[in-house]
């Protein structure tokens, strides 16, 4: 017959093996960055990507969410239409001013995004209101590749870091 110290060990034993297996095998959809072989990861669903234009010089901002695990670009804002911008929309886009900015919609999905950063161009990532200068997480003219990964609880705490 167990004692009252022994079915307490086995179910305290039982209980931890069942949350062990948990954390192990159910994995949630995170936003991943990817700099330099380290990877961070967050459970933020939306971001924002910012860098001044290369030519215009001129503030640009895209901003993301996860959606159906893919990185899901919503809109994005600029100041100024010149080099490298639509000059008309998609039928599917609409377009509006707020702030001074052209507001574009556009809702397109992407697999992953592939960033070479630069400090001249100010590459930012915002989460949260909080940003995050990329070009000084990888250095100038370092790749940072941006995803969706599954994660499990137990890869959250042993792989990566969190933002």
């Amino acid at each position: 017959m167990m004692n009252k110290v022994s079915k307490s060990l086995l179910l305290g034993g039982t209980g931890f093996l069942v949350l062990l297996f948990i954390s192990w095998s159910v994995a949630f959809p995170l936003l991943t960055f990817e700099v330099k072989d380290q990877l961070f990861w967050t459970t933020e669903q939306h971001f924002a990507l910012k860098w001044i234009h290369s030519v215009e010089k001129e503030e640009w901002v895209e901003f993301y969410e996860i959606k159906d695990e893919t990185l899901f670009l919503s809109k994005t804002q600029f100041k100024t239409f010149g080099a490298g911008v639509p000059s008309t929309p998609k039928e599917s886009e609409q377009v509006s001013l707020k702030d001074g900015y052209v507001v574009l919609e556009i809702n397109r999905s992407f697999p992953s995004l592939q960033l070479v950063v630069s400090s001249n161009v100010n590459s930012t990532l915002i989460i949260n209101d909080k940003e995050i200068l990329l070009y000084e997480l990888a250095g100038d003219y370092e790749s940072v590749s941006i995803s969706v990964q599954k994660m499990s609880l137990l890869d959250m705490l042993l792989k990566g870091e969190s933002l």
